[in-house]
């Protein structure tokens, strides 16, 4: 009897086991595209990984940097991705052109992005921008410049009376090398870049575009419209924003602890602990104790600015199912 006793323990052991190891590996995967790569302006993301807190809501979530040749919105359209993180304007054009994207949740408040200029170029309001070479982000970054020009009515094809737009790299090197009069930068990165190149602050004008009544909405996050009729894949989705937000919570507590988990997560090794302490510090700011939703008063400005694009606007009607709180409301 002792021997069967011991036998069906065993047996027992190894069924708990299995149990257990299926248990472990039950958790849903999902997979998030980040629009840019590792750094501090992701750090939620990372937090929550690094924290347990999408374990906590039984996720598997897999984290794919990115980089200046990928576009999340094709990421997504191709399979690739659940989630991406995007900006609003070129969500919404990817949309208009057939790529069914829908904001699910909008961790940032506030815009960072900004037109940095010398000084010593003359230019001392948005008026000056005529006859002078801008660096602009492409790849879907264009759209809210694109559309700040058509709100001053200044031409972006060249000119005494227009701008000439330098398809500007993710870098600072034209404002450096004066190969442009300003330059794209955002207040949590390359800002800061040209700072640390030896131009100071006081040679500097900057142009924020929140300040310029034109800011448009930041890092949210889309998902293909079908994903949502799957009642078990927004429940999946409320989970991994609930924990994606308690991750930037943390971030914001903890923003050096934060830099340090992006910095783990940085396989690339090209960013600096200077850098990203203060990038992750910039970044609390405009996510400003977001709670995930979407401020709609601030989506529809985003749509005004879009629409009002003169001649060549950056969406041609309103969007219809653009956004949901189907996620949010499950939090």
């Amino acid at each position: 009897m002792a021997l069967k006793a011991l036998k069906a323990l065993a047996v027992a052991s190894v069924f708990g086991a299995t149990v257990m190891a299926g248990a472990a590996h039950a958790a849903d995967e999902l997979t998030l595209q980040l629009k840019w790569v590792t750094q501090g302006q992701f750090a939620g993301y990372y937090v929550a990984k690094d924290k347990g807190f999408y374990d906590e809501e039984g996720l598997d979530v897999t984290i794919k940097p990115g980089g200046p040749d990928i576009a999340p919105p094709q990421v997504i359209a191709g399979g690739g991705a659940d989630v991406i993180i995007d900006w609003m304007p070129s969500a919404l054009a990817s949309r208009e052109k057939g790529v069914p994207l829908v904001n699910i949740a909008q961790p940032f408040k506030k815009s960072g992005m900004e037109l940095t200029c010398r000084k010593d170029t003359g230019i001392k309001s948005p008026e000056d921008f005529r006859g002078k070479t801008l660096g602009v982000w492409f790849f879907g970054n264009e759209y809210p410049f694109l559309s700040w020009m058509s709100h001053l009515g200044i031409p972006t094809e060249g000119g005494p009376d227009g701008v000439t737009v330098l398809k500007q790299g993710f870098n600072v090197d034209p404002l450096l090398q004066k190969q442009a009069d300003c330059i794209s930068t955002m207040t949590y990165n390359e800002y800061w870049q040209v700072i640390d190149a030896g131009i100071p602050a006081e040679d500097l004008i900057v142009f924020k575009y929140e300040d310029q009544g034109v800011a448009t909405l930041e890092d949210g996050l889309y998902v293909l419209e079908d994903s949502l009729k799957d009642p078990a894949m927004v429940d999946k989705l409320a989970r991994f924003v609930r924990a994606s937000m308690k991750g930037w919570a943390y971030s914001n507590e903890h923003p050096d602890e934060a830099a340090e988990i992006v910095l783990e997560n940085d396989a690339t090794g090209a960013q600096t602990e200077k850098h990203q302490k203060r990038m992750v510090r910039e970044i609390n700011k405009l996510v400003d104790g977001s709670d995930g939703t979407l401020d709609m008063a601030a989506y529809e400005r985003t749509v005004k600015s879009l629409l009002s694009g003169g001649s060549d606007p950056v969406i041609t009607k309103e969007p219809e199912g653009a956004t949901t709180t189907v996620v949010t409301d499950k939090m």
